[in-house]
């Protein structure tokens, strides 16, 4: 019997390879750091994908980028150990990333966000410290939950409220995690859940 062949649609290919390529990038990355010894830990959409996949694989949503947390000091070291793996350091509208030569998008870079400070003057809190992160079983480091939480909460925006929505989804995140909240936060929080019925 002869077995068919599936073709996608372009669009469909092109995103496929997109998702492929940004998981590249985060592996490429995570190596290298590693290797070096240079403290790091994977925040954002890819820590919330992390995150959820442990719960339902089916529930995670894709992202374009790679987010990393890492001490502002350790930059030095990390742009040696990244330049040997194929990044170079950019800053654009003051946000430090490493773009990858095989697609030099700041759009599809590792951008970075510096563990202890705000991200913005006005945030409620500042990043968390990059050793709160543990070792998921591809082999990267990923922020521990509740300071995901804690980012999408501070951070705020649309999309940010998505991830949380997500997380919520699947039962990482409950009532049980407001307690563990600043007020400012767990007010964030409160109407998600109410939202999804929890």
């Amino acid at each position: 019997m002869r077995m068919s062949t599936v073709r996608y649609p372009k669009s469909l290919t092109g995103t496929f390879m997109a998702i492929e390529a940004n998981k590249d990038r985060l592996l490429r990355t995570a190596r290298a750091l590693d290797a070096a010894g240079i403290p790091y830990a994977i925040i954002g959409g890819m820590a919330v994908q992390t995150w959820v996949s442990t719960i339902d694989p089916d529930a995670i949503r894709f992202t374009k980028d790679v987010d990393m947390l890492m001490r502002r000091e350790d930059l030095p070291r990390a742009q040696q150990a990244l330049g040997a793996a194929g990044f170079a350091f950019q800053e654009v509208m003051d946000v430090g990333m490493f773009v990858d030569a095989n697609d030099p998008s700041p759009k599809r870079a590792v951008h970075l966000i510096w563990a202890g400070e705000k991200v913005r003057s006005q945030d409620l809190c500042p990043a968390p410290p990059v050793e709160h992160r543990r070792t998921v079983p591809e082999g990267y480091q990923v922020i521990e939950l509740i300071d995901l939480v804690k980012m999408k909460l501070t951070a705020y925006r649309r999309h940010d409220q998505v991830h949380l929505t997500d997380m919520i989804s699947v039962g990482l995140v409950d009532r049980d995690t407001l307690a563990q909240l600043a007020p400012e936060l767990a007010a964030r929080l409160e109407p998600l859940l109410v939202e999804l019925g929890r």
